[in-house]
């Protein structure tokens, strides 16, 4: 076990299952699947499997996201890399074929494909046009699809693995945010389940839920809170779709006090289907959200990280129910 990126991990875990199935593709543009990490060995697709597997495209998101779905259905793995620039052209694709392909066909059809899509997570300095890629709601939104996003280098690996043995389609998503984050990682092949919440802390007074970047933001906040005498208990969501409804309800069932923080906009966001399925299943809880304005981000990144949800606002809405 070492020390890994996130990226690291992921390609880790793709270069495992790529030496497994010799069928197996990736597909990329403008960003070659190379990783490095002190100590250990460079992870190169593009070297070790050439470049009838390891495909550098045009710049036509639509077009690589259409090849690993027709891989798919001719029964190969295959896995994508989309960049935020065109994180949204693969929307169309995945929504009216993708999503549906397995039953139509009564689950004959496996569909062992990967489409990983990059979030920027609301980053400063990209200014309105580049800056809202956050495309956890959409993506969550389409039946058919399983749609995930790990926080942790642990879960960026695992769920790969998982992800490309599953044989439902799935958008794993990339929080940008995350790029410098290291943790211990295993070295041998494991999974994480594409349908279970982590609870990263236990506590009686409250509950908070968050995802991908919004993590190390709550997990900063709970421990200020938990230093001022507050008993928080953090969930990551880890799916989007399928949602683990049962981990959160019953959270929220001890607590009766739920927050859930996104950095995507605050209309229709993961926290608010959070905070539905919880209602209806929990009575005399309270409620509130933390995300990102409704909204074009501003040029100025002092500006916009006042508006990007962060620990110091978590501390103050975790004030307010508690």
């Amino acid at each position: 076990m070492a020390q890994k990126s996130w990226m690291y991990a992921v390609l880790e875990a793709v270069q495992y299952e790529m030496r497994e199935d010799p069928n197996m593709i990736w597909i990329f543009e403008l960003t070659p699947p190379v990783a490095s990490n002190p100590g250990l060995p460079v992870i190169n697709l593009e070297t070790e499997f050439g470049r009838k597997r390891v495909c550098n495209t045009g710049i036509d998101e639509y077009w690589m996201a259409a090849t690993v779905l027709g891989a798919g259905l001719a029964g190969s793995k295959a896995a994508t890399y989309i960049p935020y620039q065109g994180a949204l052209m693969p929307f169309e694709l995945i929504q009216n074929y993708a999503g549906k392909m397995r039953h139509m066909t009564g689950g004959k059809a496996s569909m062992p494909v990967v489409w990983i899509i990059e979030m920027t997570g609301q980053t400063p300095g990209f200014a309105g046009q580049h800056s809202c890629y956050e495309e956890d709601s959409y993506y969550m939104h389409i039946p058919g699809v399983r749609t995930v996003i790990p926080s942790t280098p642990y879960d960026a690996k695992g769920m790969m693995h998982a992800a490309l043995r599953s044989p439902d389609p799935v958008v794993y998503l990339y929080p940008a945010g995350l790029r410098t984050l290291v943790e211990e990682v295993p070295d041998e092949p494991y999974e994480v389940p594409l349908d279970k919440a982590a609870v990263r802390q236990e506590g009686s007074d409250l509950t908070i839920v968050s995802s991908g970047a919004g993590m190390p933001e709550v997990l900063k906040a709970a421990e200020t809170l938990t230093a001022e005498g507050m008993s928080v208990e953090v969930i990551d969501l880890r799916a989007l779709k399928e949602m683990d409804t049962e981990t959160l309800v019953n959270s929220v069932a001890k607590t009766k006090r739920l927050l859930t923080v996104d950095q995507s906009y605050y209309t229709l966001c993961p926290g608010a289907e959070v905070i539905a399925r919880v209602a209806t299943n929990v009575e005399g809880a309270k409620y509130k959200r933390v995300a990102f304005p409704d909204a074009p981000p501003p040029a100025s990144p002092e500006m916009f990280l006042w508006m990007r949800p962060n620990a110091e606002h978590v501390i103050g809405a975790a004030r307010d129910l508690v």
